[in-house]
């Protein structure tokens, strides 16, 4: 397995944990335990933003710039304008 086979796992796998730790945190009915999922999150978070900069520095994941029109077309869509 390769070091670019290794991050992309670490990356799906650190994904899958904020994505627990979000619904945790949701769900929780206990502040206490509802802090220990969202500094989890947090965590988690920052680690995944961590583990996707080394990735795209290193080339392997480069994300596509979006089209002006499609990035016009959502902010009017979500700001309750039409176009």
């Amino acid at each position: 397995m390769q070091d670019r086979d290794l991050m992309e796992n670490m990356l799906l796998l650190e994904k899958g944990v904020c994505d627990l730790y979000m619904h945790g945190a949701i769900e929780s009915s206990d502040d206490n335990v509802r802090g220990i999922f969202s500094n989890s999150l947090s965590s988690s978070l920052c680690m995944q933003s961590r583990i996707y900069d080394e990735m795209e520095r290193r080339g392997w994941y480069k994300p596509e710039a979006a089209e002006q029109q499609k990035m016009q077309s959502v902010k009017m869509k979500y700001s309750g304008q039409t176009m």
